[in-house]
Formats: C-alpha cells, sequence, structure tokens
C-alpha cells in the first residue's frame, strides 16, 4: 500500500489504495535467465521474469536512495521459449581478503585452469515483459532536512518516466545474467499479453538487509492468463525452509 499516506486516507482510492497510476515500462532481450534457487550445481530459469529482477532493471535506469520501487506485477508479452547454454566457469568465489593477497603479493597467483567447471544453463530465449510498479518515499526523504527539501512521489515519477522515454540508465540493465542484457521503452499498445497460466512454487520476492546480513523473503507465484501478480506482503519467516548460514558456491556439491 501507499506508505506515505495513512491507512484512513487510502480507504476509498482505487487502484488497491495507491495514490497513482502504476509506472509502466517494457523489457526485452534475446535470452533471460532467473535462476530457480533450490538449482544450484546448473541454472535453471523460472517461465517468466522475477520481482526482484524486474526490481534491478527499474533500478539500473533510475535509482536513488530516497525511494524504493514495489513490483505489483509482470505481464508476459512473449511465449515461453527455451535454450540451453553451457559454458566455462569457475568453481570457488573470490573473497576479499584474496583480492587483498593478489593485490600485495606478486608471487602469488591464482590457477583458474584448477578452478574450472564446465556447467549447463537452461535459459529462456527472445523474452518481452511489461512491468507495473509503484514508487514510495522513505519518511526521511519525506520529511526532509536543513540540507535537503522534502522529496515527492510526482519527483521521482517524472524523472523515471523522461529516463525511460531517453532510453538512459545508469548501468546496463540485464535479464537474470549480466551477460544477457536487457532494452527498455515506453509500453508498445501493439505487445499483447501471451495467453500462459502456469503454478510457478515459490518464488523470490525481495530481500531485506538488516545488522544479522540478509534475508530473503518469498511469496508462491502463479501466471494467470499471462500476468504475474506480486502481493505486497510476502510470506511468513517460517513459511519456506532456509539454510541459517549464507551459501556461497565453493565447489562443494552435496
Amino acid at each position: 500500500m501507499d506508505t506515505t499516506v495513512p491507512a484512513s486516507s487510502r480507504a476509498g482510492r482505487g487502484n488497491e489504495g495507491w495514490a497513482f497510476p502504476d509506472l509502466v515500462v517494457e523489457v526485452w532481450g534475446d535470452a533471460a535467465c532467473f535462476t530457480r534457487p533450490e538449482l544450484k550445481a546448473e541454472r535453471v530459469s523460472y517461465q517468466v521474469m522475477t520481482p526482484s529482477a524486474a526490481r534491478g532493471v527499474l533500478e539500473a535506469v533510475f535509482w536513488k536512495p530516497q525511494f524504493r520501487y514495489v513490483v505489483r506485477k509482470i505481464e508476459v508479452l512473449r511465449p515461453v521459449s527455451w535454450m540451453r547454454v553451457r559454458r566455462n566457469e569457475v568453481k570457488s568465489v573470490i573473497s576479499a581478503q584474496e583480492v587483498r593477497r593478489l593485490q600485495s603479493d606478486r608471487r602469488y597467483r591464482y590457477d583458474v585452469e584448477t578452478d574450472r567447471d564446465q556447467r549447463s544453463t537452461l535459459a529462456l530465449r527472445d523474452v518481452r515483459y511489461r512491468i507495473h510498479a509503484q514508487i514510495v518515499v522513505t519518511p526521511e526523504a519525506l520529511a526532509g532536512s536543513a540540507k535537503y527539501p522534502p522529496a515527492s512521489q510526482e519527483k521521482y515519477r517524472e524523472q523515471l518516466r523522461r529516463r525511460v522515454e531517453r532510453g538512459a540508465c545508469f548501468s546496463e540493465p540485464f535479464l537474470g545474467c549480466r551477460e544477457f542484457t536487457a532494452s527498455f521503452g515506453k509500453p508498445d499498445p501493439q505487445q499483447r499479453v501471451v495467453e500462459f497460466s502456469e503454478e510457478l512454487g515459490v518464488m523470490l520476492h525481495s530481500i531485506a538487509y538488516g545488522p544479522q546480513g540478509e534475508r530473503y523473503r518469498w511469496f508462491r507465484a502463479s501466471v494467470v492468463d499471462g500476468v504475474l501478480d506480486v502481493p505486497e506482503e510476502p510470506l511468513p519467516d517460517d513459511a519456506v525452509a532456509m539454510p541459517l548460514a549464507a551459501w556461497r558456491a565453493d565447489g562443494a556439491e552435496g
């Protein structure tokens, strides 16, 4: 809901309580991979874009710490089509300590040949999506300060619209994996939602950052008539079993 307005003032609004219509951006690309979290050895994509990937595309176009995006739904504009890619990767993730050692000791080397591993990716081919999102301004930005005036949703919404129209972005957006670059633009009325319905299982809703580190939040995803609706609230923390410690690829397959 629109957290910038008291709940009592939102009761009579349309658009499920939001003050403004959804911001709509279309994204497309030759390939995409939105990896399912339960398949860690080799990447297998969901059938559609995830909310976290949609948020990443929007933030690549325009982002400031004074607001956050809330993805409300994703429309599928191309039929689901698969492709398989096999490529050379490495088993381990280099740590900050190793980077410092490489910088300080010229005798120390990272041998990629001994760490190389060939893995397969089941990715999507020729994708196009329509993202519907809202902007929520932080309470601190709304209040303003002695240095900065109070911020407003209208200001950031217009900035996003102008950047989408010009094709401007802070960093190159991508579709799940960085090598799968994305194009973006205004919604095209000629693009129709595909007739596609499927249960997708548990999907990443968002990541909360706190003193204890990252906390992953989930929701049960399903596409109905080509539309993935994203709930405002994720599932309770105890609804999805997660490892107690953060997992990083280290080459050890369980």
